[in-house]
């Protein structure tokens, strides 16, 4: 009997196992992962400029990816490393304008301080020498008095050629606008996509800098007694079509219609009559002070270290005057100069006058501009206008209309920022 039950629970658990063996296995669920949106893979070929296709079969195995370049151009990725190279450099290139102005304007003020000494101590030494001294004193005093205008001489010589404190201004200035040109290129990247365009804007501007405010002394310096005063010019060429083509009509396009342009026209004679001219003409006179006070310096040391070489000598009346006298008006003329900084006085004119033909030449190469849609758009360049006029929109609109009804006759400046 125990024998039989036991063949039975062998036979049944074979069967068991012949039928588990037989069944076909039970295939799990398979879950695949979330594919990526349209929209995510539309930025992402945007972002990396490559043109992905994928193609998922139901057989095993089967799945293919095909990339390609899109060679139409530049990506935008390469793009926006563009411009972030350009922002380093122009980052760069403020630190750099910063400390060598600051450098510049110590000059000015060391120079200026130990010219002076030199020439007291000289006209002190000249007027010992003259009033008593006699023998090896004398000579002591007399030698050492020319040689401290002599170096005295020398000295501003270099510092009138140089100008330290337009040099200084210069630096000021080369830094503001690369500070402005870096704010741009930040907005670029904030509000939209950039373009190969941008790039290429970015890069003319950074050189156009470079160009009007070189950081050498030697070879590039810029020339600071020029025959001719301009305005300062820091930006490339702003290239428009030849003919004026306006609206016409008062359709407006994208913020432009025939009003505003007329308003445009407006501003900008009144520019060119008042503004610019304003800050021109004061330049050539501090140009020409200036000048006169660069060689009348280093002339009157020069005639008071010949005075000084003659002081007890048979014609010491006159050489104890040009010994002393001549040491103490230099004194006088350096402070004036250099301590007035007239340089700096002349470049901020020129400066100021180069704001004024930068506005001019924006918006006229927005009015030559044919197509509307690819200026600027119009109230937005108004509103730029009025904020580098320090005006409101309204002040803006009525001071055009004014100087509309009186033409040249008008006395009002277009700027009343300075």
């Amino acid at each position: 009997m125990i024998t039989l039950q036991s063949s039975s629970i062998v036979c049944s658990s074979a069967s068991r196992g012949i039928r588990t063996t037989l069944q076909a296995p039970k295939l799990r669920h398979l879950s695949l992962p979330k594919l990526p949106t349209r929209d995510l893979v539309e930025e992402l070929k945007m972002r990396i400029g490559y043109t992905t296709t994928t193609q998922i079969e139901m057989k095993p195995q089967t799945t293919t990816t095909t990339s390609t370049r899109d060679d139409d151009g530049p990506s935008s990725s390469t793009v926006i490393s563009e411009l972030y190279a350009i922002m380093e450099s122009v980052a760069d290139r403020v630190e750099m304008h910063t400390n060598i102005g600051e450098q510049r304007d110590n000059w000015n003020h060391l120079l200026l301080t130990s010219i002076n000494a030199i020439t007291v101590a000289a006209a002190t030494m000249a007027g010992i020498a003259a009033s008593g001294g006699m023998g090896a004193p004398l000579v002591a005093l007399k030698l050492s008095s020319t040689l401290l205008y002599s170096a005295a001489t020398g000295m501003l010589l270099v510092m009138n050629k140089i100008q330290p404190s337009q040099l200084a201004e210069e630096q000021r200035n080369a830094s503001r606008l690369f500070k402005q040109l870096h704010g741009k290129i930040l907005t670029t990247l904030a509000l939209r996509t950039p373009t190969p365009m941008d790039v290429k804007d970015a890069m003319a501007k950074v050189l156009a800098l470079d160009k009007a405010y070189p950081l050498p002394l030697l070879g590039t310096m810029l020339d600071k007694f020029p025959a001719t005063v301009e305005p300062a010019v820091w930006w490339p060429q702003l290239r428009g079509p030849a003919e004026q083509e306006g609206l016409g009509g008062k359709t407006e396009k994208n913020g432009w219609s025939s009003k505003l342009e007329e308003e445009m026209r407006e501003i900008v004679g009144v520019l060119k009559r008042k503004d610019t001219e304003e800050y021109l003409r004061p330049s050539k006179i501090v140009l020409k002070v200036n000048r006169i006070l660069a060689i009348s310096g280093p002339l009157l040391t020069g005639l008071a270290a010949v005075g000084s070489a003659f002081v007890g000598s048979p014609h010491g009346s006159w050489a104890v005057f040009l010994g002393v006298v001549a040491g103490a008006l230099a004194s006088v003329v350096n402070t004036l100069e250099h301590g007035g900084q007239v340089g700096m006085v002349f470049e901020m004119y020129r400066s100021s006058a180069g704001f004024f033909r930068l506005m001019e030449e924006q918006i006229e190469s927005n009015l030559k501009e044919r197509e509307v849609e690819r200026r600027e758009n119009g109230k937005l360049f108004e509103m730029k206008v009025a904020l580098q006029l320090g005006r409101s929109l309204s002040e803006l609109k009525d001071f055009a209309a004014s100087s509309s009804r009186n033409g040249k006759a008008t006395e009002e400046f277009g700027s009343k920022l300075f």
